[in-house]
């Protein structure tokens, strides 16, 4: 794949990562945030599933762009598809998807959380990954 093949996905995957990450934060303003928790369960799990489909949009992304192929035969993957082939290319990056898949996929999409600080960490664990990702500025002359 070539440099600019790269970048051109890159941007694309990025700006839906990005999106996913907007949206969730919306749900996150009707969840109602009160001292510590969010009132409204029901939004804390909607904004949970929607930052974890942002961070698989991302890490989709990453394994392409390390020529990582699909698996065969299957519509969706596994979460241990994605730790193993993390694990095999980049140990800091199956830490950040360990954590989000904990926080927002477990916690706070499944069980609901409803702790600020819970969904705020899976939120800038979520940010992390996405980063990886990040486009680099085009440079014109």
């Amino acid at each position: 794949m070539s440099t600019q093949e790269q970048q051109r996905l890159k941007e694309e995957y990025y700006e839906e990562a990005i999106r996913h990450m907007n949206n969730a934060k919306e749900c996150l303003v009707k969840a109602k945030k009160e001292e510590k928790f969010y009132r409204d369960r029901k939004y804390v799990k909607m904004a949970c599933g929607t930052a974890y489909s942002g961070v698989l949009v991302a890490l989709d992304c990453f394994l392409m762009l390390k020529d990582i192929p699909a698996p065969k035969g299957k519509l969706r993957r596994s979460i241990e598809y994605y730790q193993l082939h993390l694990g095999q290319l980049d140990r800091k990056m199956l830490d950040y998807l360990n954590g989000a898949y904990q926080t927002l996929h477990l916690y706070g999409y499944y069980d609901g959380t409803t702790v600020a600080s819970v969904v705020k960490d899976g939120f800038d664990l979520a940010y992390a990954i996405i980063d990886k990702i990040k486009p680099t500025a085009l440079h014109t002359s």
